[in-house]
């Protein structure tokens, strides 16, 4: 059965050849120019995952998810602007599942889409032991399931972006070693794209408040100053 995707911005070229992308990899698509007109095609009619811009006449993205979100988990990913950081982390406490900042690779996009349809079907086209499954990673109170885009500590769930996921699996792999931005950046983007040092440590941040909203006392990033990130060995 095909996924159907959700495509939400007032800018018809990206419309246009995401939906192109998206279609030539079985993907069915929807596509909508402003927030108020995709609120009513979603709600009447539901689809499996949400792209929204931020930035769109008559109701933006972030009021699109408000809404969405008091009736629906639909995995959602924002594109947002190089300079939109503050909606960026707003957007994901109120319920964004990723982000992707503009302008982005459509490569890039389909697999954060993949990964999260991946996640809401509790990864049941790639579970361990299954051609392209991944075993589970442990490492002390830290699980992470990749089949399954699933994160625990001390057994309690933690909800990730795909972006978070991809970071933290990086560190965890090598417990002790130190992985730079670039590093990390490859690990999370791809070897392709670039994003600026500050999204990287944005992301950490990120991490370790949700670590420590499940455990005040999680300290298991570290961060080596001028030189990158490790993970603490258990």
């Amino acid at each position: 059965m095909q996924d159907t995707i959700a495509l939400v911005d007032d800018d018809r070229n990206i419309l246009t050849s995401v939906s192109i992308a998206l279609e030539a990899e079985g993907f069915k698509v929807r596509t909508y120019n402003d927030g108020a007109e995709a609120l009513r095609g979603l709600t009447a009619s539901p689809v499996d995952l949400a792209v929204l811009d931020i930035k769109m006449p008559r109701m933006d993205g972030m009021e699109l998810l408000g809404h969405l979100r008091k009736t629906s988990n639909l995995p959602i990913i924002f594109l947002t602007s190089k300079d939109d950081e503050i909606d960026e982390v707003l957007g994901l406490r109120m319920g964004a599942d990723d982000y992707i900042t503009k302008p982005f690779s459509q490569r890039l996009l389909i697999e954060r889409i993949r990964a999260l349809l991946r996640r809401e079907k509790g990864g049941e086209d790639g579970m361990p032991g299954t051609p392209g499954g991944e075993a589970p990673i442990t490492r002390g109170d830290l699980t992470l399931d990749p089949a399954r885009h699933l994160c625990t500590w001390k057994d309690d769930r933690v909800n990730l972006t795909v972006t978070e996921f991809l970071i933290l699996k990086a560190l965890a792999l090598r417990p002790g070693h130190v992985k730079n931005r670039d590093q990390l950046m490859d690990a999370a983007y791809g070897e392709s794209i670039y994003v600026d040092d500050r999204t990287i440590d944005s992301h950490i941040k990120r991490l370790r408040k949700k670590f420590r909203d499940a455990d005040d006392n999680f300290q298991q990033i570290e961060t080596l100053y001028g030189v990158g990130y490790r993970y603490r060995e258990p």
